[in-house]
């Protein structure tokens, strides 16, 4: 395991896991650097104040003195981004500046740092409407069809070219629809917060019948970790990996499902598609399955279905929002 770890969007949904499972392994010294806009620091609240742990509250899109925790690094895990699809429709600069600008300033500070081992948070979005699913790494063209996608695609092309000019080693991590307890945005948090509000109808974006696969937070971290140690062990400069799993639900069945855990009956659905086709948004990919053929051939194969993985997110939102009152 590492002595330095330096995780960005490490007080975020997947980037506190990835804290969580360092400090756990017993990793020396974990640096979080994280701008708390969609991240917060109860994610972490176990580890705060403990000798391993050093905070750093920094703007990525601006390059400054949180450069210099780059250096000793072992390994960097670069999980802050801007994770709102929809907004790239209506607002392109914000995705262009937090995950593009701040990826670039990354890796800058990567390699003044000489840091050689890298995971990158990229996105199934990549993918566009992927003609093959489940889709495969190698599946050309890649076509994003939202602002999102194009800047994880831009981020994964300035990783590529960073790792072949200065010897890094880089998995590139095309994560599918990932979800779990600390989650604060996607069609689960969307769906209870929109229940708590009227227990009778759940407005639906789109038709309903848009399909895609979701994994569960600590499944993710788990491949990740183990696609991480055979990109340092046995892979090549740049190492890509689908990370999903093998089924998908529809967002229907989603409904249906948070439905009951709040325990209500006779809900009417309303749905508003905002395309001609039943998308919930532009740019929304209708149709979402990874091949994972990819991560099963090194060892690792998901244990929690699309559908658990959706119940227990839904169990653990609705609990925590009748806990803290929110709506």
């Amino acid at each position: 395991m590492f002595r330095k770890a330096v995780v960005t969007g490490g007080a975020g949904f997947i980037g506190s896991y990835i804290v969580d499972r360092l400090a756990d392994a017993g990793v020396e010294e974990i640096v979080v650097i994280d701008n708390l806009s969609s991240g917060s620091l109860g994610n972490i609240a176990r580890h705060v104040g403990k000798p391993y742990l050093r905070f750093v509250k920094a703007d990525l899109k601006r390059f400054g003195e949180w450069a210099e925790e780059f250096r000793g690094a072992d390994v960097v895990f670069h999980f802050a981004a801007n994770p709102e699809v929809r907004i790239s429709a209506t607002e392109p600069r914000i995705h262009f500046e937090e995950n593009l600008v701040a990826t670039f300033n990354v890796l800058e500070a990567s390699r003044l740092g000489d840091v050689r081992l890298h995971v990158f948070a990229s996105s199934s979005t990549v993918y566009g409407e992927a003609e093959k699913i489940p889709t495969p790494e190698d599946y050309h063209p890649l076509n994003p069809i939202s602002v999102y996608g194009a800047v994880k695609l831009g981020g994964e092309a300035l990783y590529t070219a960073y790792s072949n000019l200065y010897g890094f080693k880089t998995l590139i991590a095309r994560y599918a629809n990932i979800i779990g307890p600390r989650s604060t945005h996607g069609v689960i948090v969307d769906f209870v917060r929109k229940l708590m509000r009227n227990p009778r109808e759940l407005e639906i974006l789109g038709d309903g019948t848009q399909r895609k696969s979701y994994l569960y937070v600590e499944e993710a971290v788990d491949a990740t970790l183990h696609a991480l140690r055979y990109t340092a062990e046995q892979g090549r400069n740049v190492e890509v990996f689908n990370i999903g799993n093998e089924d998908w639900v529809t967002v229907v069945e989603i409904a249906d499902i948070v439905v009951e855990e709040m325990g209500l009956r006779n809900v009417r659905y309303r749905f508003r598609p905002a395309t001609p086709d039943g998308r919930g948004w532009p740019g929304d990919v209708k149709l979402m399955l990874l091949d994972i053929s990819r991560l099963k051939s090194i060892g690792w194969r998901p244990r929690i279905s699309s559908r658990e993985a959706v119940r227990l997110t839904a169990r653990s939102v609705i609990e925590r929002f009748r806990a803290s009152g929110s709506s």
